[in-house]
């Protein structure tokens, strides 16, 4: 068991409320359209990114994992967790994101950085990993969050030659 110091907490919440704004950032000022757009071959949207990020990030591993919530959110179907439909307005989508990151933050704020999951599942170690507590949850949140973060900022280059960071 690691012994929690309030600089670790600092840390790890810091840089993931970072890499939140950097996601948020890169689709501040596009058009519905573009928000819309598929982009890559793979064919996801940045309104798409936005609901994974949504659902399999925070309201899953904050929400579901570590307080034990129900998963009753999750959308039927392959990929549902980055489908947006034609008609859902961006502005909603998001708010979710924004609403899920301040419910995860307050469900992150109860717990000590080595509180354990209140839900385990099997894929865990069938993908070779291990979520013994918040602290290795935060972690992977983060790296998720950051990695969907360079998505977006290639995506947006491509969009309308907007770079996140001049060099």
């Amino acid at each position: 068991m690691h012994k929690e110091t309030s600089d670790e907490r600092d840390l790890l919440q810091g840089r993931l409320a970072g890499q939140r704004r950097h996601v948020l950032d890169q689709v501040e000022g596009l058009s519905d359209e573009q928000l819309r757009r598929p982009v890559l071959p793979s064919g996801w949207s940045c309104l798409g990114l936005l609901r994974h990020l949504t659902l399999s990030d925070e309201r899953y591993w904050f929400g579901v994992v570590m307080a034990g919530e129900p998963l009753d959110f999750w959308p039927e179907g392959d990929g549902g967790d980055w489908r947006v439909d034609d008609d859902e307005p961006a502005a909603s989508v998001v708010a979710a994101y924004r609403d899920a990151v301040d419910r995860s933050d307050a469900i992150i704020a109860g717990l000590s950085l080595d509180s354990p999951p209140a839900r385990h599942e099997d894929w865990w170690a069938e993908a070779g990993q291990t979520f013994p507590d918040l602290r290795t949850v935060l972690v992977h949140v983060l790296v998720e969050t950051a990695t969907h973060a360079g998505h977006l900022d290639a995506v947006r280059e491509l969009l309308d030659g907007k770079l996140y960071l001049e060099v």
